[in-house]
């Protein structure tokens, strides 16, 4: 059984990608930019990495396509 819903899992892949990036990228942000300084970087720097560790969704997404193929 899949974790996903149903609906995102019926949509073509590319918009599979924008509602990813659209979720995930600006909880990442602020998520960074709030967590920044409780680790000791400028909040911009965190929001940055929030950034970053936001696409590891995408990336495990476009894997998934990938290996479906």
């Amino acid at each position: 059984m899949s974790l996903l819903p149903r609906w995102f899992e019926a949509l073509p892949f590319q918009t599979k990608i924008l509602v990813t990036a659209f979720v995930f990228d600006p909880i990442g942000f602020v998520a960074g930019y709030l967590l920044g300084p409780s680790l000791g970087v400028e909040p911009i720097i965190g929001g940055v990495y929030g950034f970053v560790a936001a696409s590891v969704p995408m990336s495990l997404l476009v894997m998934r396509e990938a290996s479906a193929r």
